[in-house]
């Protein structure tokens, strides 16, 4: 049993198949599981993906009945005209995989990218909603 399907039941961290994943875009870097953070409330679930310098249009995040993907390549063009003496940042590729065995209503789904944090608000589906039951 992985860490997050010990704290959140029915969410798990899937296996990502990385040789094969930027070999099917053309990339020849290696793929990174970047860092995240996985929230609950009543309503919904919450996941805070760190994706520093990727760009909206190098981002794709799909959602099915069974998992959470997040895919994102961070890569910069060099200035024309312009001589770095040092870089420390490099292209990336990134990628993560989470199971959620139904737990997601995925056409409610809501994200946003902004300063390098992906948050996604993941709907619980209606069936994990605590409801309130009258007693008569």
């Amino acid at each position: 049993m992985s860490l997050i399907s010990s704290l959140i039941p029915g969410f798990a961290s899937a296996p990502v198949a990385r040789a094969s994943a930027p070999a099917a875009r053309g990339a020849e870097e290696p793929t990174r599981a970047p860092r995240y953070e996985v929230t609950e409330t009543p309503e919904a679930y919450g996941l805070v993906v760190e994706l520093p310098g990727v760009a909206k249009d190098g981002l794709e995040l799909s959602v099915d009945h069974e998992q959470i993907r997040v895919f994102a390549r961070r890569s910069w063009q060099k200035p024309e005209g312009w001589h770095a003496l040092h870089r420390e940042s490099r292209d990336a590729t990134f990628e993560l995989v989470l199971g959620h065995e139904r737990a997601i209503d995925a056409d409610k789904v809501h994200a946003e990218l902004r300063d390098g944090l992906l948050r996604v608000s993941l709907p619980k589906a209606e069936a994990l909603k605590p409801r309130k039951i009258s007693v008569a």
